[in-house]
């Protein structure tokens, strides 16, 4: 997550006839490397641990030695990586880059073309759960008029997108999406995004492509402009969320050491499984102390990146949207139709400087239970609160 909402440098434009042949894909992990991992956790060597053992100074040893025995003992990657594939994947290139990303289409006629963007540090597989209940409503008890076909793309850097070559900003990834829509057919579409996928879905409202619905995003990174005025309007809950804002700046480094020298934390990420672990520790630490994601879904996530070596492009991104925001031009409003879902334990989207980066906020909900990674945790409330954005714009 960056602290801005100036717009990117514009990206050369991005066609679907910039998408190669797509060609289909399966996750297939070498029993050697699955061999290679064990052994590295088996060779584990945990820092000394802080004061207290607790997430005031970072991943405390007492939270990794469980998720050690955990990876080790009960984690089962086969039956992770046959979950995985039980869904269609693809690869291509776009303008050269390597994308790989899943398709699921509907059974329902006339369902909703759908992209999801995921969030750093996760990947495609941040949306397996919703998968179902999107493509297929009506075996949850819900109306054919709702569904949806999925596209769930690895941003460049990250998943299997590798490797990643230079530019890729958050600007030229929804680009590249745009494309990528275009290329698998459909005319018209929406996005969805959390974190980073947040800001990729931001863009594309900015880009307003033809056909384009909206977009539905768990965050809208608006700050304060230094106008006094602004704080006029807040409402209590407003107030939490900045102060929610002042806790995460001071628990964010990794914000400042991937947008520097990401390519010198990903030497020690690449070679320590638990390094990476250690580094992922958004999935557990981010509502401070909230967070509902299941361990086993953290690991998996991070068997994903382990496997397919992608530190140095999810630090990479970091890095190129730091440099195009250092040339950013007058920050642009987004005018495409947008709905917000604020979740409790997550980053506090505050009304009044959203609407003031975002002119058409047609749909605003709050939940009560669930952070910065819904997908994970409640994925049937964000899929609820998407059929409900969607079905809005009809």
């Amino acid at each position: 997550m960056t602290n801005t909402t100036a717009p990117q440098s514009q990206p050369a434009a991005i066609s679907a006839d910039d998408v190669a042949e797509i060609r289909p894909f399966r996750v297939e992990i070498a029993q050697a490397e699955l061999d290679d991992l064990m052994e590295r956790l088996a060779r584990t060597r945990l820092p000394q641990p802080a004061p207290g053992d607790d997430w005031d100074a970072g991943t405390p040893n007492r939270y990794l030695r469980e998720a050690i025995d955990r990876w080790q003992h009960g984690f089962d990657w086969r039956e992770v990586e046959a979950r995985i594939n039980a869904v269609p994947h693809f690869t291509t290139e776009v303008a050269g880059q390597p994308l790989h990303f899943i398709h699921v289409r509907s059974p329902h006629p006339g369902a909703t073309p759908l992209l999801l963007a995921h969030t750093y540090p996760g990947s495609a597989v941040d949306y397996l759960d919703l998968i179902d209940e999107l493509v297929d409503p009506v075996a949850h008890g819900g109306s054919a008029d709702d569904a949806f076909d999925v596209v769930i793309p690895d941003a460049p850097g990250y998943g299997f997108s590798q490797p990643v070559s230079a530019g890729w900003t958050v600007a030229r990834v929804a680009a590249a999406y745009d494309a990528l829509m275009r290329r698998l057919g459909y005319a018209r579409y929406g996005v969805h995004g959390s974190d980073n996928g947040a800001m990729v879905a931001r863009e594309l409202g900015l880009l307003n492509p033809d056909g384009f619905l909206g977009l539905h995003v768990l965050q809208l990174f608006s700050f304060p402009s230094g106008d006094p005025a602004e704080f006029e309007h807040l409402e209590p809950q407003d107030h939490a969320g900045l102060e929610h804002m002042q806790w995460f700046q001071s628990v964010g480094g990794y914000n400042a050491m991937n947008a520097s020298r990401p390519q010198t934390v990903a030497v020690g990420l690449s070679d320590s499984p638990v390094g990476l672990l250690a580094y992922s520790e958004l999935f557990n630490s981010f509502g401070n102390g909230t967070s509902l994601v299941p361990l086993d879904a953290i690991l998996m996530e991070v068997s994903v990146n382990w496997f397919a070596n992608a530190a140095s492009g999810m630090g990479r991104s970091y890095l190129e949207n730091a440099r195009a925001d250092a040339a950013a031009a007058e920050p642009r409003v987004n005018t495409a139709p947008t709905g917000v879902a604020v979740f409790a334990d997550d980053f506090q989207t505050i009304r009044v400087f959203a609407e003031r980066d975002n002119a058409n906020i047609v749909h605003w909900s709050r939940f009560e239970r669930g952070g910065h990674f819904a997908a994970l945790e409640v994925p049937a409330v964000v899929a609820g609160d998407l059929r409900a954005f969607f079905a809005s714009l009809c």
